[in-house]
């Protein structure tokens, strides 16, 4: 369903995976979307603008923040979504890779949240969001690095949606195990079904189903929720199993 009003949304690391099936889903509501990413996306789905940019480089955040906001005036959605992980034990990660899945996980997301909610802030409204992860509230196993910088996100959002109430609300959504490139880069078959076998839902999200959960929370019916993490697991942390080989 496309909306009457067009806003103008920005999401990092829209590329593939949940990136992708997020722009996709802002861009057939009619909204304008942004994509900020190292990357150029893999396949064009719907009028998304790409704007090559490292989420690990605050001047380079800011530089295409400033430049969305000067061609459209004024910036609605704004969801940090850009994230990488490295599979590892916890005694085998490097300082190199730590540093690299912390800048790019957890100070990308502030970067980007600081650099639009100054302008937003400005224009007295705005909503800003984050893809967090289940792998934030539970100790998994092989990501130490990446889990921390998901708890990190979550505490970002309830310190921003504090500090930002009433005229903007944050809130991220955390999404268990998600049918990504990166989870299938990283996962054999056997992995996979293992996974999915721990899951009450038994299976993998969707990119798509997470996506409309971001749709959600950016709509005046979440005009209400703020400081707030959606989870959508399947049912996987209502119970006491966690796989072996954790989630990303």
């Amino acid at each position: 369903m496309r909306r009457s009003k067009v806003r103008t949304v920005v999401i990092s690391g829209a590329s593939s995976g949940i990136g992708a099936a997020t722009a996709e889903r802002f861009a057939a509501a009619g909204d304008d979307v942004y994509n900020l990413d190292v990357r150029p996306p893999q396949k064009a789905k719907g009028p998304v603008t790409w704007i090559r940019t490292d989420v690990a480089d605050w001047s380079a955040v800011e530089a295409a923040i400033a430049h969305v906001h000067g061609t459209r005036g004024r910036l609605d959605v704004v969801i940090a979504n850009a994230g990488i992980s490295i599979r590892h034990r916890a005694l085998d990660i490097t300082e190199e890779d730590a540093d690299h899945v912390v800048r790019v996980n957890l100070l990308g997301v502030l970067a980007l949240w600081r650099a639009a909610a100054r302008r937003m802030a400005a224009e007295s409204g705005g909503v800003l969001l984050a893809t967090g992860s289940i792998n934030g509230s539970r100790g998994f196993p092989h990501y130490a690095d990446y889990n921390a910088t998901k708890a990190g996100v979550a505490a970002l959002c309830r310190t921003f949606a504090l500090e930002l109430s009433p005229a903007i609300r944050v809130n991220c959504v955390s999404p268990g195990a998600v049918l990504t490139p990166m989870q299938q880069a990283e996962y054999t078959p056997q992995m996979l079904d293992e996974v999915n076998a721990q899951i009450p839902s038994g299976r993998h999200a969707r990119p798509a189903e997470i996506a409309a959960a971001h749709f959600y929370l950016a709509s005046d019916e979440a005009a209400f929720m703020t400081g707030q993490e959606l989870i959508m697991d399947g049912g996987e942390i209502s119970g006491s199993t966690t796989s072996k080989f954790g989630q990303i």
